[in-house]
């Protein structure tokens, strides 16, 4: 029991020293309040509806984003693992966009696309279509090179080629991928939406910080944090699923 609670240490502290500093010394300050009151207004929030509303937006822009970033990522990594000449000839595009910061797009995803959902699903693709692409690739590579001669010589399919032989070698990297992208989806999506789209969480926050409602924008940033980590959570349990049942099938 007390190895469960031990990771709970230090938040708990962090945020009863928060309360103490809140109530004493920062008694006059418009810029932090009590995790008391921050939980109050977000239990309000919740209430009121606007937390789902808000989170669902969210968290469908940040799945639809990740979710083309796949789509896109997987097929053409697992191109430029097989090709060593495509590998060549998409080096530099691929090195010149990659390290381009994603928020750096919101302008032309608002001029293409204006505000909403369309816009920021296009910035959170295009910030989680480079791990998956890497990630495939390096993982396409890796593969045992006798394999692919055996199922050529077996005269396998394409598609049997890559669910039976690639497929599996893959598993461990499109995790790591999933397990990055979930995160960069969500960070994206909340700042494309603190910077330029009146919808969802960061939006949220926006709007608590304009108001001089210090309590409610703690609120919705312990939210965001809880939603992160429970996502991340639940990636984690699929991963050890899924490695479980390969471990069982192998």
């Amino acid at each position: 029991m007390l190895r469960l609670l031990r990771p709970f240490v230090f938040p708990a502290l962090l945020l009863a020293a928060l309360e103490w500093w809140a109530r004493t010394v920062g008694r006059s300050s418009d810029a932090l309040a009590p995790p008391t009151a921050a939980l109050r207004a977000l239990a309000g929030a919740l209430a009121d509806g606007s937390v789902v509303t808000a989170t669902g937006f969210t968290l469908g822009s940040a799945a639809a984003g990740l979710g083309l970033a796949w789509l896109l990522g997987v097929p053409l990594g697992t191109l430029l693992g097989l090709s060593p000449r495509s590998a060549r000839m998409s080096f530099l595009s691929i090195e010149l966009l990659r390290p381009v910061p994603s928020v750096a797009l919101i302008p032309l995803a608002m001029l293409l696309w204006g505000f909403g959902l369309r816009m920021e699903i296009a910035v959170v693709a295009f910030a989680c279509f480079w791990p998956v692409l890497v990630l495939t690739q390096a993982g396409v590579r890796q593969v045992e090179p006798r394999l692919l001669e055996v199922a050529r010589a077996l005269q396998l399919s394409a598609w049997a080629r890559f669910s039976k032989i690639m497929l599996p070698a893959l598993v461990p990297r499109l995790f790591v991928a999933l397990r990055l992208g979930v995160a960069i989806a969500l960070v994206v999506a909340v700042t494309v939406e603190i910077a330029a789209n009146p919808h969802g969480m960061g939006y949220a926050v926006m709007i608590a910080q304009q108001s001089l409602d210090p309590a409610l924008m703690l609120g919705w940033l312990f939210w965001i944090g809880l939603t992160g980590y429970v996502i991340n959570a639940g990636a984690s349990a699929l991963q050890r699923v899924i490695a479980r049942r390969m471990g069982e099938l192998a």
